[in-house]
């Protein structure tokens, strides 16, 4: 097995620093008791449950053994499992690169966010192939602009690499359906 590059160890070091952030950010301005969250992301990091504190915070995972809540393929309709409009705000970090389908998948989220919901996503722009496998995909800011078209108030930062013009390490996206 290859060892993994000082580059890409600092590069991941960055991505998991901005996610922290984005969560923590986020966290001060939307959690409360009265939220219901889905927290769709490997169930081996700590999540959305370290910064959300008040909220009612389920868990998703495609993963069999994960413990995660709901054990769910994001890329078809679950409605045998998650009813429709049922969470008022969904966290998916570092998981749209790895769907076979990610049109499909941004609908399905669609799908189970209330009206006037959140989606807080994240995703790698400039890193390794990385597990889980597959690593299928790299949105650019007007591909995710695309998948998220159906979405209000798209917000896109992005994590910028100062050596590369418009070759950034990650983008975050909070956006309202």
């Amino acid at each position: 097995m290859k060892e993994v590059s000082n580059l890409d160890k600092n590069i991941h070091k960055k991505i998991r620093e901005n996610i922290s952030k984005f969560l923590k950010d986020n966290s001060s301005v939307y959690d409360n008791e009265n939220l219901i969250i889905l927290d769709v992301a490997p169930q081996d990091y700590l999540g959305g449950k370290e910064f959300f504190k008040k909220s009612k915070i389920y868990t998703a995972d495609i993963d069999k053994n994960s413990n995660a809540d709901f054990i769910i393929d994001i890329c078809v309709n679950n409605s045998d499992i998650i009813s429709s409009e049922y969470f008022d705000l969904i966290i998916c970090t570092e998981v749209l690169e790895h769907t076979l389908n990610p049109f499909d998948a941004i609908e399905e989220l669609y799908r189970i966010l209330k009206k006037g919901g959140i989606l807080m996503l994240s995703t790698p722009f400039n890193f390794r192939i990385h597990g889980p496998l597959p690593d299928c995909w790299r949105f650019t800011e007007h591909g995710l602009r695309q998948l998220l078209k159906k979405f209000e108030n798209i917000e896109i930062n992005s994590l910028d690499d100062k050596e590369r013009f418009l070759m950034p390490y990650h983008y975050t996206i909070i956006t309202k359906k």
